[in-house]
């Protein structure tokens, strides 16, 4: 399971990312400033660091070259509310991967934690089950030698289920983790597109589960 570290100075941030990097199946970390963030990666491997810029006593930039001098292999993302091109030119020149400016999307952010965890195999990019097969990379489905055309957040619906196998999954973390942390939707919303998902995947439409009171469930055996 890759690991990220969450450094920045505002509280609720922090929490937000983390707590959605936890439901995208990630381990997370987090730090409040950089000199925490520094102790932190020094006792532990971070997969990707998640850093903002504008922090006081030490900047992200500061950090980041705090980092590089314990392991030169660092991958980060730098996030700031700055705009100015020289920033962003400095933040890659001294070894960021990537900007996300604020505010932003939880979804982006986590899209653009994988496109570098892919990168470094860290990602199993491919799902097998039964004669269904999941490729993660390709953001294609396919049962025996068919091709199983998904809406976006149907295909979104299945490969959390999948990853959670066997596990109740309450409606609030599916709503959460699919549509969005902060999304506030009619719980018919979901029942509708999980009716269309069981629909589109045919015979593995059945181990899909509804649990009463709870949510959905992927069974665990087929």
């Amino acid at each position: 399971m890759a690991r990220i570290l969450v450094v920045d100075d505002e509280e609720k941030i922090r929490e937000m990312i983390t707590k959605y990097a936890k439901y995208e199946g990630f381990e997370a970390d987090a730090a409040k400033n950089g000199k925490e963030a520094i102790t932190l990666f020094k006792n532990n491997e971070y997969d990707v660091i998640i850093l903002d810029v504008m922090m006081p006593e030490m900047d992200g930039f500061e950090t980041l070259k705090k980092m590089k001098e314990l392991k030169d292999d660092v991958h980060c993302i730098f996030l700031t509310a700055l705009g100015e091109e020289y920033d962003r030119v400095y933040g890659f020149d001294i070894g960021g991967e990537d900007y996300v400016t604020k505010p932003f999307s939880l979804k982006e952010l986590m899209m653009r934690i994988r496109v570098i965890l892919k990168r470094d195999n860290k990602i199993n990019e491919r799902i097998e089950i039964g004669t269904m097969v999941i490729d993660e990379n390709a953001h294609l489905v396919t049962i025996g030698e068919e091709r199983i055309d998904l809406a976006n957040k149907e295909y979104e619906l299945l490969l959390y289920l999948v990853k959670n196998r066997g596990n109740a999954l309450t409606r609030e973390s599916i709503i959460s983790k699919v549509w969005g942390y902060y999304y506030e939707s009619d719980e018919r919303t979901l029942d509708t597109h999980m009716k269309l998902l069981r629909k589109d995947i045919g015979e593995y439409g059945k181990y899909i589960t509804t649990i009463r009171g709870v949510g959905y469930r992927f069974e665990k055996e087929i």
